[in-house]
């Protein structure tokens, strides 16, 4: 287990981007111009294309969703590729816990204030996951968020926020490789430890 500071990569193009709104991007939904079929998150306001998942990827996940579901409060669930919603996206994360249960948001997706642990599993998406999202959700002020870095066989924890940090970021990243076990961290409680191994393919 180490320390470890992620470097954040600036908006990749020059040219100013049309940012759309929560209520922009919701009435393109219900207008049908965006549908499931379409692969794309609103992340600080801007439209990303979902990158198509790999066999690893999808092992990784249902790995982690079997090592967390059963270890979690009765209060809380996991979700897995669903939205939540933040003031300027609605990304989708590979899993997130959140406070209640899924039928409790029939209406709406969690926000940021019921939104206890995101995960993202990373390959070819870990420069994404490191800068746009991760400063997305340290903006949020969401409290834990994981990278399962599937390149590297590790996992990069972020804890204690500082949204108003330039850029957003997390004052508390650390990385758990294989020999190690990563803390579930619920509403500020250490839950459980996951043997990292036990994660990967």
């Amino acid at each position: 287990m180490s320390g470890a500071a992620v470097a954040f990569a600036p908006d990749p193009s020059p040219e100013p981007l049309f940012r759309l709104s929560i209520k922009q991007y919701h009435a393109m939904i219900d207008a049908g111009v965006l549908t499931d079929d379409d692969p794309v998150e609103l992340i600080e306001g801007i439209l990303v294309y979902k990158v198509p998942k790999k066999p690893r990827h999808r092992i990784a996940l249902a790995k982690l969703q079997r090592a967390i579901t059963p270890l979690l409060p009765p209060d809380t669930s996991l979700q897995t590729q669903e939205p939540i919603t933040l003031s300027d996206g609605e990304p989708e994360p590979d899993a997130t816990v959140f406070r209640g249960k899924p039928e409790d948001y029939s209406t709406r997706h969690p926000g940021s204030d019921e939104v206890a642990l995101v995960i993202e599993v990373a390959d070819t998406t870990l420069a994404r996951d490191r800068g746009i999202k991760l400063r997305s959700y340290a903006r949020a002020n969401l409290p834990v968020y994981w990278i399962v870095d599937l390149i590297g066989e590790t996992i990069e924890v972020y804890r204690d926020p500082d949204p108003q940090a330039v850029p957003p970021t997390y004052r508390q990243p650390q990385i758990y490789d294989l020999r190690s076990s990563v803390p579930l961290e619920i509403r500020g409680q250490v839950i459980a430890s996951i043997p990292v191994a036990s994660v990967f393919p």
